[in-house]
């Protein structure tokens, strides 16, 4: 048994690694979706139906708790999940609440209700099909008031840094940006709402300018699995090591996947 982290391509890697760096003796499966990647320009039913057949892959593997270290997986499908499919013996959690969260200065089962926090003003980077489920506003409705949210769908940035083209994503990063700040010219705050952005989170920076606190996935999942595994111990597997598999060519995703992580990885075939 393992945890499971889901992606549709390879941004969920970034979540991995700081899974990785946080826990290291915990055992991972990681599925890579990369055969229909990206996910962001997909229908919600379309979305859902990739994800539920990639997550029972993972619990078909051993995997009790899945990660959806993907946003618009999290945004399109996780709720839908978890109301009608997961299993009762099975948890499947996604990669919202932490960064909201974070955001609003509340802890895990802080469930009073929603409250003025310290910003006001906030940015939103995500991709087209998770702008337009609105989850993200949805689920900050929960913890907070006050908060202007202006989302911006980044259209182009996932398939540029899949392909990597990091100059290509340089400059869309920096048009998004732009789009975002006509509208909202002072944010206080910004979301990095997609697992791929960390990749990149160097250009959001520098694009948004000083002043603007940036709020990026990977160590907040990190931190808010080790919390939950503390808590739910039974979810944490006796497996040895991280696998690796994936819906796309093995070898290029492989190729790929090392060119982010910095060090070899190998992907296998998902018998699916």
């Amino acid at each position: 048994m393992a945890v499971g982290i889901f992606d549709s391509g390879l941004g969920g890697l970034t979540v991995l690694s700081a899974v990785e760096a946080r826990l290291p003796d915990l055992p991972l499966v990681y599925f890579g979706d990369n055969a229909h990647t990206p996910y962001g320009v997909r229908d919600a039913d379309d979305i859902y139906d990739l994800t539920t057949r990639g997550v029972q892959a993972l619990f078909d593997m051993g995997c009790d708790l899945v990660i959806l270290a993907c946003n618009t997986a999290s945004a399109a499908a996780l709720r839908r999940m978890q109301e009608g499919w997961v299993p009762q013996d099975k948890r499947v959690l996604g990669v919202f609440v932490p960064l909201i969260e974070a955001l609003t200065e509340r802890k895990w089962g802080d469930n009073s209700p929603p409250r003025p926090v310290a910003v006001e003003h906030v940015a939103l980077f995500a991709t087209p099909a998770t702008v337009s489920s609105r989850a993200f506003q949805r689920e900050l409705a929960f913890r907070a008031v006050g908060v202007d949210v202006e989302a911006q769908p980044c259209a182009g940035v996932v398939d540029a840094i899949e392909m990597g083209d990091m100059i290509l994503a340089d400059a869309l990063v920096r048009s998004h940006v732009e789009a975002l700040m006509r509208r909202m010219p002072k944010p206080e705050a910004a979301i990095l709402g997609c697992t791929h952005y960390p990749l990149v989170e160097d250009v959001f920076r520098d694009a948004l300018g000083e002043g603007v606190a940036v709020y990026s996935q990977p160590d907040l999942v990190a931190e808010a699995l080790a919390d939950y595994l503390a808590r739910r111990p039974e979810f944490i597997g006796d497996g040895q090591g991280t696998r690796f598999v994936t819906t796309g060519d093995p070898a290029s995703v492989s190729n790929k996947a090392t060119q982010f992580l910095r060090r070899r990885i190998e992907f296998t075939a998902a018998d699916i």
